[in-house]
């Protein structure tokens, strides 16, 4: 019997009510999907069954991966690598649907790492992914609320983003000590273009490490008091991080590059 690594932060979904949600939230059959921590298969044979196109999963644990491989043969590509060291933009010749029951320790890295290293071209078609509860707040969080960040503007940057469900503890094992979420992740059509991700992170870390203080001092540490800015994106100084909604932040992005090109 496979037991979970909670080093790898692993809690395998086993309740079949939710992993029959998530299988028909889309209709699989002749997609590219990929499946990102599909650890013992339960989620795997769900998809299989819909009749994919072609099926790849994403699996770091060596032991799990050649499961997988004995299991489920020739129908599915196992990567046995770190998600965090693939690059999608190459692997993937057409757009995937993802699904993936993220390891909690590095969820908002896999997340931000994919945004941020989107091109002109979306690799997927649509990200269906679970976060604990408070990860997936912070990510569907408006501007004016306690919860609303960094997550919340990178996420929602080029991303259409809603709130499947919440999934208790009692739907994994082994149970985890905290509420998760499913997320519905679509590209958007429009968005702000902004050469480097980067930049909007480092733009929203810098606001948002003083989240209850005035945004004076961080944006002239950005922008060196740049008037011509203020007046331009009509931003209030007095103001604090939460109260500047999404476009706001992206358009200080973009001025960020123009000022730094």
């Amino acid at each position: 019997m496979i037991k979970a690594k909670k080093s790898l932060g692993q809690n395998f979904l086993i309740d079949k009510n939710i992993l029959n949600k998530i299988v028909n939230l889309i209709n699989i059959k002749d997609k590219f999907i990929l499946e990102v921590g599909p650890g013992t298969g339960n989620l795997t044979s769900l998809i299989l069954d819909k009749k994919p196109k072609k099926f790849y999963v994403i699996e770091k644990d060596n032991e799990l991966a050649l499961n997988l491989k004995k299991t489920f043969e020739d129908k599915l590509i196992v990567i046995n690598k770190d998600v965090l060291e693939i690059d999608e933009t190459s692997l993937f010749h057409k757009n995937v649907t993802v699904f993936g029951n993220l390891p909690y320790n590095i969820s908002t890295e896999i997340l931000c790492k994919w945004i941020i290293n989107l091109k002109d071209k979306f690799w997927f078609d649509n990200l269906i992914l679970m976060f604990q509860k408070e990860v997936a707040d912070r990510i569907i969080a408006k501007f004016n609320s306690s919860k609303y960040g960094r997550l919340s503007i990178l996420s929602n940057w080029k991303l259409n983003v809603s709130k499947i469900c919440d999934i208790k503890p009692s739907s994994f094992s082994p149970k985890p000590k905290i509420e998760s979420s499913l997320l519905f992740f679509s590209p958007k059509n429009n968005f702000y273009i902004i050469e480097n991700g980067r930049n909007l992170e480092l733009v929203t870390r810098t606001f948002f490490n003083h989240r209850r203080k005035m945004i004076k001092k961080p944006f002239n540490q950005l922008f060196n008091g740049n008037d011509k800015i203020l007046e331009k994106l009509q931003i209030d100084l007095k103001l604090r991080p939460q109260n500047l909604n999404f476009d706001k932040y992206y358009q200080l992005a973009i001025e960020y590059e123009n000022l730094n090109s």
